[in-house]
């Protein structure tokens, strides 16, 4: 975390900032309040606490909130104290951390909070490249569930794997052969019903319906069914806050949805400073 923190303000500060220390007397001393414009889910105030306390470890920072909880504008996120022109050369990275990371948070409790908690909302891995971590983190504070981290923690066969492979069942076969574990979870995505039925005879653990509309979604779930309890089901493509309750009473697991991550808006988050000390 401390790492992604570093870069961040190295990529902002920079050899220094030229207009702060041009301006503020270092013995310049300030109260800060950091407050919403808008309602939203808060996330990254930990971050935000990181980034006060590399830049100057002399900022009193406290948080009002907790990750996870939701606020409305004249509420109080977190106050700071501390030589004003440190605070002034953390605010935007800070509050960069936690507009993002509030937005990913904010669309990911709207989702969940529309179907309701028996589908799991999941994230995907089209997230900021450096920052997945943390973003993932984010839908989990909106109450979602991530999906694979990476490549290296589950086996996810995609579309393009099976038109390398030649087929589902070549490609499904030749990582059964090859892997190092006697039994690995396996889900395969597919995109029709006749791919769909290659991938339950295979007995894979998981099968993704990805960008079916909601009558071949219907007729997969009863082959899935029909086959084996055993195997999830997870929805992919083309789900979002209009037509998600279209999937609320399917007999599904899992909704994947890209857009948490990659075009959740950001909160409207700001940080007002005052002098103090007689400055």
């Amino acid at each position: 975390m401390r790492k992604i923190v570093r870069n961040a303000l190295k990529e902002d500060l920079g050899k220094g900032d030229i207009t702060t220390d041009s301006i503020v007397p270092p013995e310049s001393q300030t109260l800060g309040i950091i407050f919403p414009k808008e309602d939203g889910v808060l996330c990254g105030v930990e971050i935000a606490r990181i980034v006060f306390e590399e830049v100057d470890k002399n900022i009193n920072f406290e948080s009002k909130l907790k990750d996870g909880e939701e606020f409305a504008p004249g509420m109080t996120i977190a106050t700071i104290i501390g030589p004003a022109g440190s605070c002034l050369k953390a605010e935007r990275t800070a509050l960069n951390f936690l507009q993002r990371l509030s937005g990913i948070a904010t669309l990911t409790r709207k989702f969940v909070k529309t179907i309701g908690s028996r589908i799991k909302i999941m994230d995907t891995r089209k997230t900021t490249p450096g920052l997945r971590i943390i973003e993932k983190y984010a839908v989990k504070t909106g109450g979602g569930y991530n999906h694979r981290f990476g490549l290296y923690d589950m086996v996810l066969i995609k579309d393009n794997h099976i038109e390398i492979a030649g087929s589902i069942t070549n490609a499904v076969n030749a990582v059964r052969k090859n892997s190092k574990k006697k039994k690995i979870f396996i889900e395969v995505e597919v995109k029709t019903i006749n791919e769909l039925k290659e991938a339950v005879d295979l007995k894979v653990d998981r099968v993704m319906l990805d960008n079916m509309n909601l009558e071949q979604i219907d007729q997969a779930i009863r082959i899935v069914r029909a086959a084996s309890r055993k195997i999830e089901i997870e929805v992919s493509g083309g789900v979002n806050l209009d037509n998600i309750i279209n999937y609320a009473d399917l007999d599904i697991d899992f909704i994947s949805i890209g857009a948490l991550t990659h075009s959740a808006p950001a909160v409207d988050i700001a940080l007002k400073m005052k002098p103090i000390g007689g400055c």
